[in-house]
């Protein structure tokens, strides 16, 4: 079977910012609820709202985004060591 087409580092970011922006509204929807009910939040500071989102994606290189995405489509296996316990196939030894 032939490998998956690779994909560029410009479309690997472009999914990473997605789903950091997923993870990061999952995780924050509180917070950002109260920030948008606030008074003074006006319709032209939810672009401003998104964008600093965003800015956290910077924080992981090109290399670390693929590695992630990577991981959140292909997750590891977990199979039971022979104790019994639950591992990574990659970590247990049996």
């Amino acid at each position: 079977m032939a490998p998956p087409p690779t994909k560029s580092d410009q479309q690997v970011a472009s999914e990473f910012t997605a789903y950091y922006l997923q993870r990061a509204t999952k995780e924050f929807a509180e917070d950002l609820d109260k920030v948008r009910a606030a008074d003074d939040f006006k319709n032209d500071a939810l672009q401003t709202l998104i964008s600093a989102l965003q800015q956290g994606t910077a924080m992981f290189s090109a290399e670390e985004k693929r590695m992630i995405m990577q991981a959140i489509i292909r997750p590891r296996r977990f199979t039971p060591c022979v104790n019994g316990h639950i591992s990574a196939a990659s970590i247990c030894s049996g």
